[in-house]
């Protein structure tokens, strides 16, 4: 049974510099049961033509051009707003991509989950606040009963997104636009969600349209799957066709670019530039709860110009550990030894020069980046503070770090807003490598970029560590991306360290039952190779 029909769909925007064509003719039907995926690259217009449905895209500078979207017996395109407010998150639910916009930083996060309960369905707060302790215990969140009262800060980048999910989830609608819902989460939480809403299509019937550029978890989950680019639907076909026998030039392209095989490079396993002795890092709970040991007695060495993949859950103090290592966090015992010098205990005015050498890349793009400044002034800030170059040779090094990371020059005037998830990584990345640092913390720095341009990334980063002599830690939940990458592994859970090793022998041979849990729990296992894909013909 078709829940909702979108019949040759277009969006245009008309800006300034002409007409954009974000959404250009498209068509699709959400089965009762069924999940509709939609991928392509960032940009393409998978957003906008989901927003769209529920007017959640300005109009002006939008407009409609054409096209019909019936949902339960009614075109969404002609309702007013104040029609559409009762479809949205009732009858449509939205589990947007960024959750640190999602989620409103003034309230406590039982407040934002039980509006939706208590606007659609007017139950008491009681009544409301039981169900919102219920839906973050599904969706994996420990001490839902107490997290209720916790402020959307004091979670991680994955805790944020399971909220957001659990707020789409909490009114059991008939449809779920799910964009990029399992981006922020580890192997093992994404596949917990994708079970969860597995099953609750099962159990009531329920539509999703899956928006994703991870291709392994699509291929999982998709029952028909649509290959978006410029706003138009490319290809379109089951799981089978679209990634056994592509049939346009960009599907074998976004396939081909699916991290495969380790990429070695070579560093001198006995030089040592950071070492960390004992460090556990403690942060005093709220009222009446006990202090949190988010990085408990961990000891590792990172090698000069080595690549080192720390993986783990969300909450692991994989993100904890990497800023102590820093110095943006306070280690609360042990030794932090940057090129020999104990730096644990640096003030800021002491680790002033050294800020230029070590940098982070931040996992959540949009919270890092300063809203009212330009690309521009954003790339600038860093040459400028730290005197790599003078303001004559100022355009040209910001247009030069701006190719680097895949940005168009001709949005070096626009600000963070004005860009998607994808773009503003890029933004961050760049920012980060502008002081050609020899050190780089790298916190999910692909997470929400599609798989063409996570590859660029990665070999931007490879590159990077060849040419400049880099050393860098990379945390990410993505195992694909670690293994692609990462020289060596080292595997956290519940703030201690459960294993270490080459990357051959934590994933051919893991002896922790938690690494072989990581293990088992990646989307995709089914997905072709690139060597497969690039047979299917040359582009």
């Amino acid at each position: 049974m078709s829940l909702l029909s979108v019949d040759n769909l277009s969006v245009h925007f008309h800006t300034r510099n002409g007409i954009v064509r974000a959404v250009d003719g498209i068509s699709f039907n959400v089965e009762a049961g069924k999940t509709f995926a939609i991928i392509g690259e960032s940009g393409s217009g998978k957003s906008v033509a989901c927003y769209s449905i529920l007017g959640l895209v300005p109009m002006p500078p939008g407009r409609f051009e054409s096209g019909q979207v019936m949902f339960q017996g009614q075109d969404l395109l002609s309702l007013s707003e104040k029609e559409l407010r009762k479809v949205r998150g009732k009858g449509i639910s939205i589990i947007f991509q960024d959750p640190m916009t999602t989620l409103n930083p003034f309230l406590k996060i039982g407040d934002q989950l039980i509006e939706p309960l208590r606007q659609h369905f007017g139950m008491d707060k009681k009544q409301a606040w039981q169900k919102g302790i219920e839906i973050l215990e599904e969706v994996g969140i420990k001490n839902a009963a107490q997290r209720m009262n916790a402020w959307p800060f004091e979670f991680s980048g994955g805790m944020r997104q399971r909220v957001v999910i659990a707020m789409a989830l909490v009114t059991e609608p008939e449809i779920i636009i799910a964009d990029e819902p399992t981006t922020a989460l580890d192997v093992t939480v994404q596949a917990q969600i994708l079970k969860l809403l597995k099953e609750l299509q099962e159990r009531r019937n329920i539509g999703v349209i899956f928006i994703s550029h991870d291709l392994s978890v699509v291929s999982d989950i998709a029952d028909e799957i649509a290959v978006m680019q410029s706003g138009v639907f490319v290809e379109k076909g089951n799981c089978d066709s679209i990634f056994n026998a592509p049939q346009h030039e960009y599907t074998r392209k976004l396939l081909a670019a699916v991290p495969s095989e380790q990429k070695i490079h070579s560093y001198d396993a006995d030089e040592v530039l950071i070492r960390v002795e004992d460090v556990s890092v403690e942060f005093a709970g709220a009222k009446g709860l006990e202090t949190i040991k988010a990085v408990s007695n961990v000891s590792i060495d990172i090698r000069k110009e080595e690549i080192l993949g720390l993986v783990g859950e969300s909450g692991s103090g994989k993100s904890t550990l990497g800023r102590t290592i820093l110095r943006l966090l306070e280690p609360s015992s042990g030794k932090v030894i940057y090129d020999g010098r104990n730096i644990s205990h640096y003030s800021s005015s002491q680790m002033k020069p050294l800020r230029r050498q070590v940098q982070m890349i931040f996992q959540d793009p949009y919270a890092s980046l300063n809203p009212r400044m330009t690309v521009y002034d954003t790339l600038a800030e860093p040459l400028l503070l730290h005197r790599i170059c003078s303001k004559k040779e100022l355009d040209e090094t910001v247009f030069a770090l701006m190719d680097s990371v895949g940005l168009a020059r001709e949005s070096v005037l626009r600000y963070p807003h004005e860009f998607s998830g994808g773009q503003r990584q890029r933004i961050a990345i760049g920012r980060a490598i502008a002081t050609k640092p020899s050190f780089i913390v790298a916190d999910e720095p692909v997470s929400a970029l599609d798989v063409t341009i996570q590859a660029q990334i990665l070999d931007l980063l490879l590159k990077l560590v060849e040419e400049y002599h880099l050393t860098m830690l990379f945390i990410s939940h993505d195992l694909g991306v670690v293994r692609y990458l990462s020289d060596r592994i080292v595997v956290m859970h519940d703030g201690k360290l459960v294993e270490t090793g080459s990357v051959e022998d934590v994933f051919d041979n893991p002896s922790q039952e938690y690494t072989r849990s990581l293990l088992n729990a990646i989307p995709g296992k089914t997905l072709l190779s690139t060597e497969q894909v690039q047979s299917t013909g040359d582009f």
